[in-house]
């Protein structure tokens, strides 16, 4: 999604002079900052400021001011509360490891498109059997309509395709749910961090993730990445009902074989092309189902903000 208008925070005096640079790490109550004079300062900020990883800042002392976002990538929880991932990104990783919940990877690229973003995927733990056997699954649905990596930050294997994708000055982040080693990644990228990794439990073969604080590490072979908390859910923002289509998975064929009513939500309407396609088994009843359940889930939301607008 688009940037926002600029917002300022701190108490300093507009007299100081004034700097330019990165919010490299958020901390809560304070942000480290790399200037662009290639000094690095920790200036406080209000908890919820709004500042993120990522933003283009101008500080004048402990005045904070944000600079116009080119993107900005937010998620909403199960509460219905909105939070902002991180700001500036060009491209996303969807973490995926055996038994990550289903719908994840399909919410996580439509929420990639919105925000104007790249999503890519990266199976994780593919030293593992499941794991192994999982990206031969998924590499059949995905790997036609987005960039699909098979690695093991453990073992190291394919991690090179992954530093050759970064080279070329993508700066992104990877979203996964908890566990799926995330962290594990962005040590192997880059082993200078050591970043905290928690055991991997024979439950769902998911660790704990231990990420606390959001950082921007910039890779030894190029490009950036933003190590995030983990979290459960990705449900969607700033997306309509007619956009769900045009960025989910799989349904890109209807740039070609549209279907017979240009307003059509693919549900029970005659001459559908997304019907076509789970009849004939190009998209499996499963993904078909999640789709379903994200445009519900986006109506109620649109009904919602449509009560609300009523009633002023």
């Amino acid at each position: 999604m688009k940037a926002d208008k600029e917002t300022k925070s701190g108490n300093g005096s507009s007299r100081d002079p004034e700097s330019d640079g990165l919010i490299m790490s958020h901390f809560g109550v304070a942000v480290e900052v790399l200037f662009d004079s290639g000094e690095r300062r920790t200036v406080r900020v209000k908890r919820n400021s709004g500042h993120v990883v990522g933003d283009r800042v101008r500080v004048a002392g402990e005045v904070l001011e944000r600079l116009p976002r080119k993107t900005e990538l937010r998620r909403r929880d199960v509460r219905g509360g909105i939070h902002l991932v991180a700001a500036n990104l060009d491209v996303l990783g969807v973490v995926v490891a055996p038994m990550s919940p289903a719908g994840f990877v399909d919410r996580a690229i439509v929420a990639a498109r919105a925000a104007e973003l790249e999503p890519f995927l990266v199976f994780n733990k593919c030293d593992l059997d499941p794991a192994r056997e999982l990206a031969e699954v998924l590499g059949k649905v995905y790997a036609q309509v987005l960039p699909c990596f098979t690695v093991s930050a453990a073992s190291g294997a394919g991690l090179e395709t992954l530093r050759t994708f970064f080279h070329a000055g993508h700066r992104g982040a990877f979203v996964g749910t908890t566990g799926v080693g995330k962290s594990s990644l962005l040590n192997a990228l880059c082993p200078d961090i050591d970043l905290k990794v928690a055991e991997v439990s024979d439950y769902k073969w998911l660790g704990r993730h231990t990420t606390t604080v959001s950082t921007l590490i910039a890779l030894p072979s190029g490009g950036e990445l933003v190590d995030t908390p983990g979290f459960r859910d990705f449900g969607l923002v700033d997306i309509s009902s007619p956009e769900i289509a045009a960025y989910f998975p799989g349904f890109e064929a209807l740039e070609e074989h549209g279907c017979r009513f240009s307003n059509c939500q693919h549900r029970q309407e005659p001459g559908c092309a997304v019907a076509e396609l789970v009849a004939a088994g190009e998209i499996s009843d499963e993904r078909y189902q999640t789709y379903l359940e994200l445009l519900t889930e986006v109506e109620v939301i649109e009904e919602a903000a449509q009560r609300r607008a009523w009633k002023k």
